[in-house]
């Protein structure tokens, strides 16, 4: 997990804002709000150090323009008692980023320059080497990346995916060569587009990257949202164009007051939420896609004024699986229509009766579950090498979301066949009421369980209890992180998976099957800086109520449409909040149920194997992970 943001200043930004705003910009209360002074880098620093604790730097780019061309200044042509650095080059700084390299510049020369500036911060899981961003190539090109790949880009085990997408992107085709109106291909037989890379990675990312010899930036998030990124799109009241991973506090505040019940907010705190609107939002999610930023300088009389302008567009998907799995299309939808038609797995027909047809489907939907965990529990030589510096036998370098219910049980039950027995595995449970929670009780028993399933593993159970009362300089931070989620439901969530990720709580001895020093019961707080999540599940299994009202009275199309609703809305309702409340603990979520196969291969099930709503609640909703387990004998 990593933090990345870029602020883009001095450039008149086109085709950027989608959002509705007033012809001041942002409105009279927000003005208010956020006061005169600008977000400066040193206002993102403490949020994005909190995601990536290993290493915090920053870049600045300046590129100045000439009359309606671009103009590279090197170093040997700038007057050195003027400026502290050079055009068209890049400043490093990891003090203080804010230290500008134009100071001296006057007021002309200033309209005619655009300003890059780049922050990343680092929690290294990958590579033998210490690996530290922004990165920067040979060709002068910049990277800020926050994401895991876990295909479609070869990785070697002791190599570091910062490192080897900068080596991809470098060689690929600049944007002069793409067409863009032919979805971002690339028209030149010498390499791949960036659109290209990017659509071939498999795993979760959020990016920020300046090529240099076309003067673009490109941006963008995964096709899922699985890493958060937020934009702030240029008003009049802020005319630049901002990229992070999160906001600060003081540009977080914009809630609606809608959804649940207050549940112990105290009087100030709810009417801090409830007075605020959405119209006051500093910040939107970025929608999930590649977008690019090109840099131009213009003297039209049409511009309100001469200077650099850029251009930004959003470029299609180029790789036809993913294509296919983002529109999430399923054929075969009500089985009055058609009937069990089995899944070849192996060009052989598998036989046509009910019993061995779902079979069939639970098998394959729990081994690309298995493949999906496996891949995001491999253990790298940095991750082993940190174990082993660490010298700590009750290590536990993965831990999970746990609430003892089937999609944390089904986790669980997958890591230990994935992950080598001598670690231990935290199970993370948060509880608002003592052992008295739903949560707490199921998460008890899901120990027993899990056992008896695995009696070798050992499995350390965290109890980590709140009260939502006296809480609100956490609720406040919670909110902050939220942002732009704006709802007392995000809220709450917020609050149960901000503390959970933070992994501070109690063990009881008695219930592990394993003591610390003879202690039945003790503090402990997790050191995992992977923890797996069940996100996805619900969503693509028929999980929720809200799904069985739908097919209630639509049937198995409206069942299908609401499913494929949640599917095309996960990474604005959830996942960008997540990613950003987990993150802050400086740990990294990972979503084995969103794994590209994983999804690919539930959408090859009919929809009727994948649940039955005509059945009891606990028995026909996520009928199919239900099937699963009954091969993991949990």
């Amino acid at each position: 997990m990593c933090g990345i943001a870029a602020i883009v200043t001095g450039v008149c930004i086109i085709g950027s804002n989608p959002y509705k705003e007033t012809k001041e910009g942002l409105t009279s209360e927000a003005k208010k709000e956020y006061g005169s002074v600008l977000l400066t880098i040193d206002d993102l620093k403490p949020a994005l150090l909190r995601r990536g604790p290993d290493h915090l730097a920053s870049r600045k780019v300046i590129v100045q323009l000439g009359p309606g061309t671009l103009v590279e200044t090197s170093v040997d042509q700038v007057d050195q008692s003027q400026s502290p650095c050079c055009f068209g080059k890049t400043a490093k700084s990891n003090t203080s980023p804010l230290e500008t390299c134009i100071q001296d510049v006057g007021v002309e020369e200033m309209q005619s320059t655009a300003q890059l500036d780049f922050i990343g911060a680092m929690l290294q899981l990958r590579g033998l080497v210490p690996v530290s961003q922004p990165l920067e190539d040979a060709s002068g090109n910049l990277l800020v990346y926050n994401g895991e790949i876990f295909g479609g880009i070869n990785i070697a085990d002791d190599s570091n995916d910062l490192q080897v997408l900068l080596h991809e992107l470098e060689i690929s085709c600049s944007s002069d060569c793409l067409d863009f109106h032919m979805n971002g291909s690339c028209k030149s037989e010498l390499g791949k587009s960036i659109p290209d890379i990017l659509s071939a990675i498999k795993g979760p990312w959020a990016f920020i990257y300046w090529q240099e010899r076309s003067k673009t930036m490109w941006f963008g998030r995964d096709a899922f949202g699985r890493r958060s990124i937020l934009v702030h799109w240029p008003t009049c009241t802020d005319s630049r164009l901002i990229l992070s991973s999160v906001s600060p506090p003081s540009y977080a505040k914009n809630y609606s007051g809608s959804g649940s019940s207050k549940n112990g907010l105290d009087n100030q705190m709810a009417n801090e939420v409830t007075n605020s609107t959405h119209e006051n939002s500093y910040w939107q999610e970025l929608p999930c896609g590649i977008y690019s930023l090109v840099l131009k300088s213009s003297s039209e009389k049409h511009f309100m004024k001469k200077g650099p302008f850029g251009v930004v567009q959003k470029h299609k998907w180029t790789d036809p699986l993913l294509t296919k799995i983002i529109s999430w299309d399923r054929s075969l939808l009500d089985p009055k229509i058609e009937p069990d038609i089995p899944i070849h797995t192996d060009k052989r027909p598998l036989p046509s009766d009910s019993l061995t047809v779902h079979s069939a489907f639970a098998q394959k939907v729990l081994s690309a579950l298995r493949r999906s965990v496996m891949r995001r529990t491999k253990m790298n030589s940095i991750f082993q090498t940190s174990v082993k510096q660490l010298r700590d036998k009750e290590m536990a370098p993965v831990a999970i979301l746990f609430s003892g219910g089937l999609d944390s049980m089904i986790l669980a039950a997958l890591l230990d066949q994935c992950l080598n027995p001598q670690y231990i595995v935290d199970l993370l449970n948060v509880s608002f009421d003592g052992q008295l929670a739903p949560d707490r009780v199921s998460a008890r028993l899901g120990v027993i369980e899990l056992q008896k399933i695995a009696p070798m593993r050992r499995w350390r159970l965290v109890e980590i209890d709140a009260s939502l009362f006296n809480l609100t300089k956490e609720i406040k931070h919670v909110m902050s992180l939220i942002h732009p989620a704006n709802t007392y439901m995000d809220l709450n969530i917020g609050i149960a998976l901000w503390f959970a990720a933070g992994g501070d709580g109690w063990v009881d001895g008695k219930i592990c099957n394993f003591l610390q020093e003879d202690q039945d019961r003790y503090k402990y707080k997790s050191k995992a800086r992977v923890l797996l999540v069940g996100s996805g599940a619900d969503e693509q299994c028929a999980g929720y109520g809200r799904h069985r009202t739908k097919y209630k009275h639509g049937g198995w199309l409206a069942l299908h449409e609401e499913m494929r609703l949640d599917m095309h809305r996960i990474w604005k309702r959830n996942l960008g909040r997540d990613d950003r409340l987990i993150s802050d603990n400086g740990k990294e979520a990972r979503f084995p149920f969103l794994d590209e196969e994983v999804i690919q291969t539930l959408l090859e099930i009919p929809l009727w194997g994948i649940a039955n709503l005509d059945e009891p609640v606990g028995k026909g909703d996520k009928k199919i992970l239900r099937e699963v387990t009954t091969y993991m004998k949990l």
